[in-house]
């Protein structure tokens, strides 16, 4: 039996992209941890605090689909590079920021950078690996995606043990380094022969619009979802994506075919990844805010526990498997419903579940790692190879527009939750009524400051309040699981490829003109 087509140094080549991968992730919720310290060394307002976090996740989410349009014109490897050396030099920037403004900033462009970097690395493994291995690989690839997210925690609490804040920042360096050099060594330039030249138009209405829907979306929980701003950003930010789908459906040369969106493999793969995505983010951002202000845990040990869900590794390999023997349909749904049994045994924490938030975030890993991997090869298998940048992009907007609404969902409800929760005795006047109201660490504070019997009341009303706002809220992202199980169960295909005709094979064949062609298959 031959050896599989592809790259001889595939796989060497994989590792490099998921250390990548990593570091994007890595870099989504390591500061939330160090907001305290931050806050004090740069006399930051709570605004310019929130800014810190979301200013990362506005500026990746919204130039997504254009970075993976420019890496199909300009090369995967050259976008991937440039990604990597610009995410070393912003986080160098970000570590010794002298100002809340100038931390904005470099985060910013951090997200920037993250954006570039991330298309490319799908589009590169559609490139070095024949089509009987991309499942197995786009696995890893997921696996990568996704664990660099929970680590973020482990280690902003490891180095904040020892260090100041911007040591988070720095131990992106030399990582950048290590994949920039490999990349640079190991990695072959890929990019779509005959390219019509970048599509500007459609390339400013989504950075445009997935700016304003990422906007809405992350400011949504502090100024509140019937807020001018929000409606506003969130209508524009619609608006323009409608401006873009019909752009790219009527121009000759599009950036990306969005007639695809009609195939079930990649519009149901898309959907997916959105609904998987809302689940992890999620039940992250709520599960360190428990472990930490509930469980009492120190940033180390809640970053520990948060290593439960590593559990999705072992799914990722498990996916591909699947797939072969019971089909992409079966494999998503399979995953999305331990993904909904997990975030259940979530939403069932009691003030003292430490057991049970492990086992929940070892199921939702699981899912995760099973369905993920999945839907993403779906998209990729019918991405035409000259706009396989384009279409990487499509996921990795699915996980961030999903990840920031799980985000501003649960930020939103939680808070109004609390708040109507709270018992008598934690309603105290005055500012200490004020900070107990605003959050559960805000009870922390005063609870301290109360001291004896009184503060331990206080402390131990606004923990159930917190716990029963917990609780319906991830209901909420046990219901998003479990519709789009539903919805793949009458989405998407029994198969991975088309088994019955020649369509699928058309469509990756079809003339960069031919729109219609590629969005029959």
């Amino acid at each position: 039996m031959n050896p599989p087509a592809g790259h001889p140094r595939r796989w060497q080549i994989l590792s490099i992209l998921c250390l990548s991968l990593v570091l994007i992730g890595l870099d989504t919720l390591i500061l939330n941890l160090a907001l305290p310290s931050i806050q004090k060394d740069l006399d930051a307002t709570s605004s310019q605090l929130q800014w810190t976090v979301d200013s990362y996740a506005l500026a990746f989410g919204g130039l997504l689909l254009m970075a993976g349009g420019l890496a199909d014109r300009f090369g995967r490897k050259r976008l991937l590079a440039i990604g990597l050396a610009a995410f070393g030099l912003t986080s160098l920037g970000a570590a010794f920021a002298s100002g809340p403004e100038m931390l904005i900033t470099f985060r910013a462009l951090m997200g920037i950078s993250a954006a570039l970097m991330m298309p490319a690395t799908l589009a590169i493994i559609k490139d070095v690996f024949p089509p009987e291995e991309q499942g197995k690989a786009i696995g890893i690839w997921s696996g990568a995606a996704a664990v660099g997210v929970p680590l973020g925690p482990l280690v902003s609490g490891l180095l904040l043990e020892h260090f100041w804040w911007g040591s988070m920042f720095l131990i992106n360096v030399p990582l950048a380094a290590i994949a920039l050099i490999g990349g640079f060594k190991l990695i072959p330039e890929s990019k779509a022969e005959g390219h019509p030249g970048l599509d500007l138009v459609g390339a400013l209405l989504s950075v445009a619009g997935l700016v304003a829907i990422v906007y809405g979306l992350v400011e949504a929980p502090h100024n509140g979802w019937g807020d001018v701003v929000t409606l506003g950003s969130l209508f524009l930010g619609v608006a323009l994506m409608v401006g873009f789908v019909l752009w790219e459906r009527h121009t000759e040369h599009p950036m990306l075919d969005v007639g695809l969106f009609l195939n079930a493999r990649y519009g149901g793969g898309a959907l997916a990844i959105a609904c998987t995505s809302f689940g992890l983010y999620s039940g992250l951002y709520l599960l360190t805010q428990y472990l930490q202000s509930v469980l009492d845990l120190d940033p180390l040990g809640a970053g520990l526990r948060m290593l439960a869900i590593g559990t999705m590794m072992v799914g990722a390999p498990m996916s591909e498997k699947l797939v072969q023997r019971v089909g992409l349909k079966v494999t998503v749904i399979m995953g999305l419903v331990l993904c909904a049994a997990g975030l259940g045994l979530l939403a069932g924490l009691q003030v003292d579940s430490e057991a049970q938030a492990l086992w929940g975030l070892a199921a939702f890993g699981l899912g995760m790692g099973i369905a993920l991997p999945a839907a993403v090869d779906a998209i990729l298998v019918v991405s035409a190879a000259r706009q396989a940048g384009a279409g990487s992009a499509v996921a990795d907007v699915g996980m961030q527009v999903g990840g920031a609404l799980g985000i501003a969902v649960s930020g939103s409800v939680i808070t109004t939750l609390y708040r109507d929760n709270l018992p008598q005795a934690a309603k105290l006047p005055g500012e200490a009524g004020g900070a107990v109201r605003e959050s559960l660490a805000g009870a922390h504070a005063v609870a301290q400051q109360l001291g004896g019997d009184a503060g331990q009341r206080v402390l131990n009303a606004a923990q159930h309040s917190f716990v029963d706002g917990f609780t319906g809220t991830l209901l909420i992202a046990v219901a998003v699981a479990g519709l789009g199980a539903i919805a793949s169960a009458f989405i998407l295909p029994r198969e991975r490829v088309a088994e019955d005709d020649g369509t699928l094979d058309a469509a990756l064949a079809a003339q960069p003109g031919d729109a219609n062609a590629r969005a029959t298959s």
